[in-house]
């Protein structure tokens, strides 16, 4: 396994980092940084967003050989650490996304300030699942999963009321890299960090949507729930008519929660 590399798209003005608040946002599996593009654009005032894409989607370059969700979070830091080093930040992450959150609570919680992990679980889906849907890509290219996806990432009728977002996300899936998109797959077989949650320091978020299949409600209450036996301050919040892309989905609702979760966050640091 190697490192991969990603890269970053900033959503909020072009301005000096530095002046506000650092906020970090992931993308889900097949996305890019259009995902968080409405709500990047609701924060943009307030902190600097910077989004970044996973290997071989969007602005990153695709990866040539395995990783793991653990590598995805020190890809993140070396990110970050190459716009403003040393910096600590908020971060909030969609389903791969967030599971790379969750990963970075565990593995570098002295680098955050808050963390929102959204439509993600400490353990996604089965192995066997994720494997088989990583041989499928590999032999018939991303195109495959897009009728499929369409269904999970959506609520009903979400396609038909945002035709441009929904197309916008559907495009970004089409474009993947095959090879890179499978990396990912692999990547959330092996995945599983329930049992280190109570490890998590950080004040965490954990958003759902309550029409999502993949990632359910009870699956960011399992994130809170086991964040807060370890003695960490973690919530669980559900959003009605989302399914799995809160931020596409509801970027008011989600821009809102990040807002009030990055405030409180900010204050209490500024109180210690």
């Amino acid at each position: 396994m190697a490192r991969p590399t990603v890269k970053a798209v900033l959503l909020s003005p072009q301005r000096t980092l530095g002046d506000k608040p650092l906020l970090v946002v992931g993308p889900s599996l097949g996305t890019s940084s259009v995902l968080w593009t409405r709500a990047g654009a609701l924060l943009g005032s307030d902190f600097d967003v910077v989004a970044w894409d996973l290997p071989g989607h969007g602005v990153s370059p695709a990866a040539t050989e395995t990783f793991d969700v653990a590598e995805l979070a020190d890809a993140v830091v070396e990110l970050v650490d190459s716009i403003t080093p040393g910096e600590r930040f908020h971060y909030a992450g969609v389903s791969l996304g967030g599971a790379t959150g969750l990963q970075l609570g565990i593995k570098h919680g002295e680098r955050l300030k808050s963390l929102s992990v959204q439509c993600t679980g400490a353990k996604i889906g089965t192995p066997q699942g994720w494997l088989e849907r990583a041989e499928t890509v590999r032999a018939q290219g991303t195109p495959v999963m897009i009728q499929g996806s369409a269904e999970r990432w959506f609520a009903p009728g979400f396609m038909d009321r945002e035709p441009e977002v929904s197309s916008r996300l559907l495009h970004s899936l089409r474009d993947a890299d095959r090879f890179s998109y499978a990396f990912c797959c692999e990547a959330l077989a092996a995945f599983d960090v329930r049992d280190e949650l109570g490890s998590i320091r950080v004040p965490t978020q954990a958003v759902a949507g309550a029409e999502d299949t993949v990632a359910p409600p009870s699956f960011a209450e399992e994130v809170a729930a086991g964040i807060t036996a370890g003695g960490g301050t973690a919530s669980a919040v559900t959003l009605e008519g989302v399914a799995h892309l809160a931020p596409a989905e509801a970027p008011g609702h989600v821009a809102e929660l990040l807002k009030g979760l990055i405030t409180w966050s900010e204050s209490r640091g500024a109180a210690k």
